[in-house]
């Protein structure tokens, strides 16, 4: 495994929601607090300009995304730009925005809202699926690391204020059976868990907030391994490239000089990823 290398130095106040389109072989990532979703293809640099938060996506054809903003799904065409509302989201809750989100192995897409100052206990996270968002935990500060089983079996989430990574079971469906379990437990160690994803082997790759790191932990919730990155403020994590075997990583740069963080990274692993699941309207 190489170390990470700079993919993109556009610095992000707060880069967030990775995602790798297997269709368009492209990787795309957001700056929450300046409201854009980015994207390079080679040495061409992409951005989208947006009048509200945004913050996470998942692939729904080859030309557009859903993405969470603070009021809504939206699809968004990447060739002309437009968007087009689908489902509402806390839309008369302004303290909020949406934070973490992933496309499930079902079709569905979790997206996380949190207060725009973490304020506390005023997030929420909820499914999108068939048409129908469903409000699934309350109560949650921050909220991150959504990501998935390769068997789908398996939800995982946190409220990074709790320290803890949360294992939730899934029926046939998609929807949470019974309550969530703790999985991994940083509390001891003062870590902050933040954006999380999963690869094909169901090993589960965490960013660390504040610690620089983003650590690797196998399907019992076991510390495995740790990645250090030369941004202490590490967001979330993503597998692409045209084997999954690349490890593409945002950061943030909020609260710090910029030159302490906010670039996005990309590491080659000997390790593959899963794809990411396609969004079903």
């Amino acid at each position: 495994m190489t170390a990470p290398e700079v993919f993109d130095d556009r610095i992000c106040v707060l880069g967030e929601g990775p995602l790798w389109h297997p269709l368009r072989g492209q990787f795309f990532w957001f700056d929450i607090l300046r409201k854009r979703l980015m994207s390079r293809i080679g040495e061409e640099t992409l951005e989208w300009q947006f009048d509200e938060h945004v913050s996470a996506a998942g692939w729904v054809d080859e030309n557009r995304l859903l993405v969470a903003s603070e009021t809504s799904l939206s699809t968004f065409d990447l060739n002309t730009g437009e968007s087009e509302w689908v489902i509402g989201l806390e839309v008369d809750n302004t303290v909020t925005r949406s934070n973490d989100g992933r496309a499930d192995p079902f079709g569905g897409f979790w997206i996380g809202t949190m207060g725009k100052s973490a304020e506390k206990g005023a997030g929420s996270i909820y499914r999108f699926y068939k048409g129908e968002l469903r409000k699934l935990y309350g109560d949650i500060s921050v909220s991150n690391a959504i990501c998935f089983a390769p068997d789908g079996t398996c939800a995982y989430f946190t409220d990074t204020h709790s320290r803890q990574v949360m294992r939730q079971p899934l029926g046939p469906d998609g929807w949470p059976e019974s309550d969530p379990v703790v999985f991994i437990d940083l509390r001891e160690e003062g870590l902050n868990p933040d954006g999380a994803v999963v690869d094909s082997m169901g090993c589960i790759w965490v960013a660390l907030w504040g610690a620089g790191q983003i650590a690797l932990y196998d399907p019992q919730g076991r510390f495995l391994s740790a990645i250090d990155y030369p941004a202490s403020q590490m967001t979330c994590p993503s597998f692409g490239g045209p084997d999954l075997t690349t490890l593409y990583a945002t950061s943030a740069a909020v609260h710090l000089d910029e030159t302490q963080g906010g670039q996005t990274f990309v590491l080659q692993t000997d390790v593959t990823g899963q794809r990411e699941h396609q969004v079903i309207l």
